[in-house]
């Protein structure tokens, strides 16, 4: 292929101008260089099958590659917006334009792949090839594998193992701008609409949630003032203690290289931390690409014989934040109101519904992929088939949470519970916990009667907590467990 063959880079999970793979290596290639975004309606059907009208994520796009289409332009580029199936959509883009490649940044999710290799195969029957580039992990694949060649199932080696492996080369940011002036304009058309796209507003304007490659920096420099105090914030759901970068980096709206290197430079136990949550992305993108069985089975196939209760009510209790347990409760409001949750919250929701509940963690995990707005396939299943103790490195299945004290340990004035439920607000620092435990008086004097203004706990948790351990037990044939 000639040096100075044009191209054509397919944004996806990628939606930003700088330290972008495949942008950087279309550039340099010295062709004139198109940008295209597809609006893929396989995905956007799939929602809207499952009676979704309206999704932040559609906005929080919409709002990022308007950005990015003005910061194209400036440069004398633009983005080619499109809306239909990707996998039609991008040859015939590319036959169009008469380009000699097609570039992009690898997926790793299943379905991903597919659609990656019909697009693949559509062009080369075109005469055109599909370049593909590392860019939304550190480390990809088999990058990071056990001394017998074998890919890590446990994460503190591979964590080990992957800084090990880390050099300032894995970390340096790809100099897009060095060749910028190979950006093509793109034909005429415009972005289209919301309404277009077939979805109605949310939200999202009001939860002043910054979008695109600017409201990535804002938050990354305000990160930046509080990285040091992580470690010793990051579990308390009412502090200001997480990054809140998570759907940008769902989005891509700046790049992983950038945030390890900021870590891994800094230092200190704030940093560290934060660094090790990192890794624990690479982690389950290895998982997902090794194992994609992960997406609707175990990890662990023989927890696939766990027999899990099947009740509609408590399930609906759980997603509509009315189980009588506070924290979790507040956790689920949160979510439905935010398109966000804590990440310890996230453990603490899924222990409650895997092992109180006794529900199928699958549930679980497909209604946090409606609600997240940082959703992320790999993620979301490793820490899904963690809490469930069904997946790599999970949480011991003898292992579980107690919501009550959970909720004293990281909410312990109750000031998350008193944000997210406004019903038990008055209850003191102690009934908030256990507002069930309030006499009839402390009820009546913080204006909240359990069973009616808040539910009474659906499942007694002692009770609960040895219906799971009997659950696994049937399955693993394991002796007596110890005490949480």
């Amino acid at each position: 292929m000639a040096r100075d063959a044009s191209r054509l880079v397919w944004f996806r999970r990628d939606l930003r101008l700088d330290d972008h793979a495949a942008l950087y290596h279309a550039l340099r290639a010295g062709g004139p260089t198109w940008c295209l975004f597809v609006f893929d309606t396989d995905i956007l059907d799939e929602l809207r099958a499952e009676g979704v009208s309206a999704d932040r994520r559609v906005e929080f796009i919409l709002a990022s590659i308007r950005e990015l289409d003005d910061a194209l332009r400036a440069l004398g580029g633009g983005l080619m917006v499109r809306h239909g199936r990707a996998q039609d959509m991008v040859p015939a883009v590319a036959r169009e334009l008469g380009v000699a490649a097609v570039c992009v940044n690898r997926d790793y999710e299943p379905a991903a792949i597919r659609r990656d290799a019909v697009v693949e195969t559509a062009l080369a029957a075109a005469g055109i090839a599909l370049e593909s580039w590392k860019d939304q992990v550190v480390f990809e694949c088999d990058e990071v594998l056990t001394q017998g060649g074998k890919p890590f199932s446990v994460f503190t080696p591979y964590r080990n193992a992957w800084l090990k492996k880390l050099t300032a080369f894995h970390l340096k940011a790809y100099p897009v701008r060095t060749y910028i002036s190979a950006l093509a304009p793109p034909p005429p058309g415009g972005l289209p609409s919301l309404a277009e796209l077939g979805f109605a507003p949310t939200n999202l304007s009001s939860l002043k949630l910054p979008t695109g490659m600017s409201g990535a920096e804002a938050l990354f420099d305000d990160f930046r003032e509080r990285i040091d105090r992580y470690k010793t914030l990051r579990d308390y759901p009412a502090a200001k203690g997480p990054s809140y970068l998570s759907v940008h980096l769902r989005f891509g709206t700046l790049s992983i290289r950038r945030l390890a290197r900021e870590a891994h430079e800094r230092g200190g136990a704030g940093a560290e931390t934060w660094l090790s949550e990192l890794i624990w992305r690479d982690f389950y993108f290895q998982i997902l690409w090794h194992h994609p069985q992960v997406v609707g089975a175990c990890f662990r196939p023989e927890y696939d014989a766990l027999r899990w209760e099947d009740d509609d009510a408590k399930f609906s209790a759980w997603c509509e934040g009315r189980t009588g347990y506070p924290l979790v409760d507040a956790a689920q409001r949160q979510l439905a109101q935010t398109g966000y949750m804590h990440n310890r919250l996230r453990m603490v929701s899924a222990s409650f519904l895997t092992k109180d509940l006794g529900i199928d963690w699958r549930r679980g995990e497909h209604w946090f992929a409606r609600q997240l707005n940082d959703f992320d396939l790999a993620a979301n299943n490793g820490g899904w088939q963690w809490a469930a103790s069904t997946g790599c490195d999970a949480q011991p299945w003898f292992r579980i949470f107690n919501p009550v004290t959970q909720s004293q340990k990281f909410d312990a004035d109750g000031q998350f519970i008193r944000r997210y439920c406004p019903e038990l607000a008055k209850f003191d620092n102690t009934r908030i916990h256990a507002p069930w435990l309030a006499t009839p008086l402390e009820q009546k004097m913080a204006g909240c009667a359990i069973g009616s203004d808040y539910p009474a706990p659906i499942v007694d948790h002692a009770q609960a907590r040895e219906a799971t351990l009997a659950r696994f037990k049937a399955v693993k044939g394991a002796s007596e467990a110890p005490e949480d």
